[in-house]
């Protein structure tokens, strides 16, 4: 056989040469290459073809350095930390018009450090851009931007008069818990309700937020009031008059009262008010708070939704609240009626064996109750509930309900389900409320994390809670830390979560389609 040869094809003993790629001559500098459209290798192409012309090298961007926070025109501001992703989305959208323009798309993007006093901010961007006959080149073009200080809007009415505002919407709820505001807190945020206002202050019982107009207040107060039962109040102060010109200054209060029913509250109904919806309870759940409230009776199923005017009517307190849960743990369970769906949710009624788990150990006491989680619990699982047989309860209607009818000795609320620390795959934005942290409570910052994680488990048990709540991804999430979460804990899809950051400007569709990848068939690095 010959050197260089491959054997015979088949054994028939033919010759078949090794198959070897063709080469050409650069048409400029002779270099041996593999052919191209443009017979020309990468050295020359790049020296006589630049794909960043038109792109500009330096730019402004202004900043705010009271809130650390950009200007993104024409008005809007975001706040950003330096070298941080949301910098960078600012930056790539005032050089991604021109971009777009030139039918350049961007492949990738780079900070270039630089003193933090020198004012500048640099760039280093990956361009990519066809440039003959199906030939793509991709090029790096450094960026420098200058940084201008300038005061926004909200940090220039506090630089002149702290007190500079005219609208305040007082936000109270008289409860021993923060969960209605933490989940008020996201829908703001969702519908961008919070984001013309001046300020956000914590208060005892709630919030205050600062605007510098009436009507942007106003506007909250009417968003409050298709989101949860409120009561308003409205109050003016003069604070200045001009005679000549009959031109009056006030200073508007809007006092917005939220009713203190919550989410998973035991509700014990006066006679008067069971006979007005119906003979419903009188022990009863709320399942669900919007503008109105759902009470739930967990022996018959029966849903009531009491509106806001309703409400003030009977002006009825929670019994017991989620505070007050007593875990248990389920025996036995039988099923009573077939599962049903009420508002989006399902029951079931059944009957179950539970006993406490704080008396394992101590003693035999063992409660058959009726409940609504039939679909949900199984022997062996734990719930939790309200412990009707040893709380001592200081309610008028509650012992009225007592006296007149035979009550359960304990009501499941929920299944409960084995807490363990982990990191979520999703995470959410709050809103920057200020805090007068020398005036904090001992042990106030604790309390607050243990309901903010509380908040958050009850969003991964309850699909209705996350529909009205945008899910971000966290990116220091690893997938191995999946093993860590049980296989029955409840977790929320990676199809419900929303990116934090996109490269570009939605506004600028021909943008997007520059930034995508490119999929010529040649390419020259």
């Amino acid at each position: 056989m010959l050197p260089g040869s491959e054997p015979a094809a088949g054994g028939t003993g033919m010759f078949v040469p090794a198959a070897t790629a063709g080469t050409v001559l650069c048409c400029m500098c002779g270099v041996s290459m593999q052919p191209n459209p443009a017979n020309m290798c990468a050295r020359c192409l790049r020296a006589r073809v630049d794909i960043t012309e038109g792109v500009p090298r330096h730019a402004a961007v202004v900043y705010c350095p009271d809130c650390s926070s950009y200007l993104q025109p024409p008005r809007s501001w975001l706040r950003a930390t330096p070298e941080s992703p949301e910098l960078m989305q600012i930056l790539l959208r005032r050089v991604n018009r021109p971009l777009a323009r030139l039918r350049v798309s961007l492949s990738g993007a780079e900070f270039v450090f630089s003193e933090p006093h020198s004012k500048r901010l640099r760039l280093n961007l990956r361009l990519r851009r066809e440039v003959l006959h199906g030939i793509v080149l991709e090029q790096t073009h450094p960026v420098e931007f200058v940084v201008h200080d300038r005061l926004c809007d909200s940090c220039s009415r506090a630089q002149a008069n702290p007190d500079q505002w005219v609208a305040v919407v007082q936000l109270r709820q008289h409860v021993p818990h923060r969960r209605t505001f933490l989940y008020l807190e996201q829908l703001l945020l969702k519908h961008g309700q919070a984001s013309l206002a001046i300020r956000v202050a914590a208060a005892p019982g709630g919030l205050d937020f600062f605007f510098g107009s009436r009507s942007h207040a106003a506007r909250l107060v009417d968003f409050l009031a298709t989101v949860a039962p409120i009561q308003t109040q409205t109050a003016k102060q003069l604070v200045s008059h001009d005679t000549k010109s009959s031109v009056y200054n006030y200073k508007y209060t809007f006092s917005v009262d939220i009713c203190p029913i919550c989410r998973e509250d035991l509700i014990a109904l006066s006679p008067q008010a069971s006979r007005d919806m119906g003979g419903l309870g009188p022990l009863v759940l709320c399942v669900k708070v919007t503008n109105a409230i759902a009470l739930l009776d967990p022996l018959t199923l029966r849903v009531h939704h009491l509106e806001e005017k309703k409400y003030r009517v009977y002006n009825f307190k929670a019994t017991l609240t989620s505070k007050q849960l007593v875990e248990y743990i389920v025996l036995d369970i039988e099923q009573e009626s077939p599962e049903i769906s009420i508002d989006g949710s399902r029951y079931q009624l059944a009957y179950a064996q539970v006993a406490r788990v704080s008396d394992f150990g101590k003693n035999d006491t063992i409660f058959t109750v009726r409940t609504h989680l039939g679909h949900l619990l199984n022997p062996g699982d734990h719930a939790l509930g309200y412990d009707l047989y040893g709380a001592n309860l200081n309610d008028d209607d509650m012992n009225t309900a007592m006296t007149r009818y035979s009550l359960p000795e304990a009501v499941l609320v929920k299944k409960s389900y084995e807490k363990r620390p982990r990191t979520r795959r999703w995470k959410l934005k709050r809103l920057p409320v200020e805090e007068d942290a020398a005036n904090k409570a001992k042990g106030e910052e604790e309390k607050t994390l243990d309901e903010y994680e509380a908040f958050l488990r009850d969003l991964e048990l309850d699909p209705g809670m996350r529909f009205g709540v945008n899910l971000y991804k966290n990116e220091d999430y690893r997938s191995e830390m999946a093993s860590t979460v049980g296989d029955d804990i409840p977790t929320v899809s990676i199809e419900e979560l929303i990116e934090d950051l996109t490269l570009g400007d939605n506004e600028d569709d021909e943008g997007e389609e520059a930034v995508e990848g490119n999929t010529h068939a040649g390419m020259v690095e």
